[in-house]
């Protein structure tokens, strides 16, 4: 899907997803210690306003204006401040300081726009910092529930954790996780790609 068609989906005044964050991402954070993060293809913003809420100085990164919108009014109304940039991933420039947190949460993009988004989102964690990527994995087509059925635009553990590599992080977690859904014939699984990886290089004073 393009801008326009997630400008389109996104244009309702109900929340398209649910408000509550990733369970993947609670987890993941929990014990970090509070820093800059950055949430891409953060879409109506619920990742990126729990975060703030946690104390994170957080931006949102979506090319989506209608979501960043959306985003917008629902971290207004929760009270909490996110710097909200419109870019596509694969084209968004971080800051040369990085991030202490670079998520990256069900950005589903065909090669090799998704090898990209992946590179960018890598050379985004600043010393010290994780890498988060949590994705619908290409075993959900024939093992779980829901999701894209395209598998061009679905992951594979692999691809990530060398793009991880690649960009001279250390993997600390590496799976394919399930996610259990509530649905109207009861709890059914979904199959994600979960990775984390870290910048074991050393902060600067």
């Amino acid at each position: 899907m393009d801008s326009r068609q997630w400008d389109e989906r996104y244009s309702g005044d109900e929340l398209v997803w649910t408000s509550t964050p990733n369970q993947f991402l609670v987890a993941e954070v929990v014990g970090l210690p509070a820093g800059r993060a950055v949430d891409l293809a953060c879409g109506e913003g619920r990742n990126s306003i729990w975060l703030a809420e946690q104390g994170w100085e957080v931006t949102g990164v979506d090319f989506s204006p209608v979501g960043l919108a959306k985003a917008k009014r629902f971290a207004d109304l929760r009270g909490v401040q996110v710097a909200w940039v419109e870019s596509p991933v694969e084209n968004w420039t971080p800051p040369s300081d990085g991030f202490d947190l670079v998520a990256m949460l069900y950005l589903q993009l065909p090669l090799p726009t998704r090898s990209a988004a992946l590179a960018t989102a890598a050379s985004a964690v600043a010393p010290g910092g994780t890498l988060l990527v949590v994705a619908h994995d290409v075993d959900n087509l024939t093992r779980g529930y829901g999701g894209p059925q395209n598998p061009d635009v679905l992951y594979r553990v692999s691809e990530v954790t060398e793009a991880a590599v690649d960009a001279g992080l250390t993997v600390e977690r590496a799976e394919q996780a399930i996610r259990v859904l509530d649905t109207d014939d009861g709890p059914r699984d979904a199959v994600d790609t979960v990775v984390r990886a870290v910048n074991s290089r050393q902060r600067l004073p």
